[in-house]
């Protein structure tokens, strides 16, 4: 079980990181900009806080919370808040445009144990347990939903885990993306296994999942490559990408056994055929659109986020049909995690704030959204999502406030 704090990883990195802090432009002038600038960039880089909407003291004291524990140093907890509430106030610069409708939502959230971890794309088990991966602080964790009981685990160091899956027996298995391996964590004996890549050009496995035959699939984003899986053999096996640099990146399994791969890199989504492993291109129309992930419908088209130029998409592989629909919050809305869920596509837009989470109901062409909740604030990203295994709750998270979620639909509200 993993018994320390994350901040105490960056504390230790704070000398090192205030002498090579250097990459792109600093932060804004101000007294304590070097002082942040040293803290913050012992976990990530300063375009995070450049990039956020801004918030008030009190929100800015609650988002550092959730990375750091500067509780026993008031004086640089103080001037840090000083800093960033006056260097980044709360602002409208990217404002969400809600898409108003009459369904309600239940949120559900737990706040996991170790700081700054970025805790990030939950699943459940059969028993009903709840398992996500702290991508930064190489942790995988298990939440009890009935009790909040939530317990955490070490995984090998610099693994990087980017997204986690149950396979048939029970096992969770995760995405060495910083490492090169896929690894499987056995939760009776905690004993983890590691399957290194074939190739060391291939070193980033990133997202995963099961087929019917129990052989998982992943995408390596950077490597440009599909891999194959079988966890009975330990076997590996490797297949790029048609097109360089189009970043294999959200996979799914369609009925029939087809690999459907979202291409984050290039206008395109990826088939692959299970038994040969070829790889067809289907090329989308136009030039700067970018897939982050892709879902499957129960009717078999391919619904898809074009997060490039901030609209949903959609793919019927038997007749070639490609529709599109801009998203509420518009071309910067940058549509990241998609979901089939309640008979419609469900999304979030992660380019604005609130990170807005989107319903789209195909057969109305309507759309409707909510603000995600971060405890008392709102602050992401939501970058991937599962349903319930019994169907009835989306499963999300915000990886900035490290919080895990789950959302329900609880009926219709009165419109005028």
């Amino acid at each position: 079980m993993r018994r320390f704090m994350f901040a105490l990883l960056c504390s230790a990195a704070f000398q090192t990181s205030f002498q090579a802090y250097a990459a792109g432009p600093g932060l804004p002038d101000g007294d304590g900009r070097k002082l942040v600038e040293a803290v913050c960039t012992g976990c990530h880089n300063v375009n995070l806080i450049q990039r956020s909407s801004g918030y008030s003291r009190a929100h800015w004291d609650e988002l550092t919370a959730t990375m750091i524990d500067l509780s026993g140093d008031a004086d640089t907890h103080s001037r840090i808040l000083d800093y960033l509430s006056a260097a980044f106030p709360p602002s409208g610069n990217r404002a969400a445009l809600p898409a108003p409708g009459p369904l309600a939502l239940s949120f559900e959230e737990w706040q996991v144990p170790t700081l700054g971890q970025r805790a990030r794309d939950p699943v459940e088990g059969a028993d009903g347990a709840i398992w996500w991966v702290g991508q930064w602080a190489d942790i995988l964790g298990r939440i009890d939903p009935a009790s909040g009981a939530m317990t955490e685990y070490d995984l090998p160091s610099g693994a990087k885990p980017h997204s986690v899956e149950i396979g048939p027996d029970g096992s969770i298995w995760y995405t060495g993306n910083k490492n090169g391996t896929m690894g499987r964590f056995d939760p009776a004996t905690g004993e983890i296994t590691e399957y290194p890549m074939p190739d060391p050009e291939t070193r980033d496995p990133h997202t995963h999942v099961f087929d019917a035959e129990g052989i998982l699939w992943f995408s390596l984003q950077q490597s440009n490559m599909i891999g194959r899986l079988d966890p009975a053999s330990g076997e590996v096996r490797l297949v790029s990408a048609p097109t360089p640099r189009s970043k294999p990146y959200g996979v799914k399994i369609a009925e029939n056994g087809d690999v459907w791969i979202a291409c984050n890199g290039s206008n395109c989504l990826l088939k692959l055929d299970p038994g040969s492993m070829d790889v067809t291109e289907v090329k989308l129309p136009e030039e700067g659109t970018t897939v982050r992930r892709l879902d499957i419908a129960p009717d078999g088209r391919i619904w898809w986020v074009n997060s490039g130029l901030g609209r949903l998409g959609v793919y019927d592989p038997v007749t070639g049909a490609i529709r599109e629909w801009p998203s509420p919050s518009g071309p910067s809305s940058h549509p990241y995690a998609i979901a089939w869920f309640d008979g419609a596509v469900w999304y979030n837009e992660s380019g604005v704030r609130p990170d807005m989470l989107v319903r789209f109901d195909p057969e109305t062409e309507s759309f409707q959204s909510w603000p995600i909740p971060s405890g008392g604030l709102h602050a992401g990203i939501l970058r991937h999502m599962r349903v319930s295994r019994d169907g009835k709750s989306l499963l999300i998270h915000q990886t900035a406030s490290n919080r895990i979620g789950r959302v329900s639909v609880i009926g219709t509200v009165r419109t005028q």
